[in-house]
């Protein structure tokens, strides 16, 4: 199983992954990257490209908490990272991109309150860990849709048209 897009922007891509660092019991895990254009950090976005990937971070992570509290979920916040630290490790460059994680109080694994913990991905400690299922993701995406229709998320408040 790849990674499963499930919202673009003009530059950005918003992804279910298929080994999320946070199962979808406990909140669940998204993550967003560039389509095409490489950039090691935030500090090489454009203007415009950070307004589009702030616009889009939180549109994703408001159908993320709607969505998933329509599937039984109560996704209490959305943490957001921005890490790129394996690459060193791996002897490649970091990619820009941010996680979105989702938390719920009764998290099992990552407790609700207390920094998350993210050892390197292959200790094991993901493999047990479900991404959201394709019911899960329909309805983020449904909600990102009627998100998209509000005045909070037009393209013209953005400044992006």
């Amino acid at each position: 199983m790849n990674d499963i897009t499930i919202y673009k922007t003009e530059t950005f891509i918003a992804c279910v992954p298929k080994v999320p660092h946070i199962s979808r019991e406990d909140g669940g895990h998204i993550w967003i990257r560039s389509k095409e254009k490489y950039f090691a950090s935030r500090l090489d976005l454009s203007p415009k490209e950070a307004i589009e990937v702030m616009r889009l971070t939180m549109l994703v992570s408001e159908a993320m908490i709607k969505g998933i509290k329509n599937r039984g979920i109560e996704i209490e916040r959305i943490n957001y990272q921005e890490n790129g630290n394996w690459a060193y490790i791996e002897g490649t460059k970091p990619i820009f991109h941010i996680h979105l994680y989702g938390r719920t109080r009764n998290s099992k694994t990552q407790p609700f309150g207390q920094a998350l913990n993210f050892p390197y991905k292959d200790t094991g400690f993901y493999d047990t860990f479900e991404p959201f299922n394709e019911e899960d993701i329909q309805e983020i995406q449904k909600q990102i849709h009627v998100l998209e229709e509000s005045k909070k998320y037009d393209m013209t408040s953005w400044n992006l048209t």
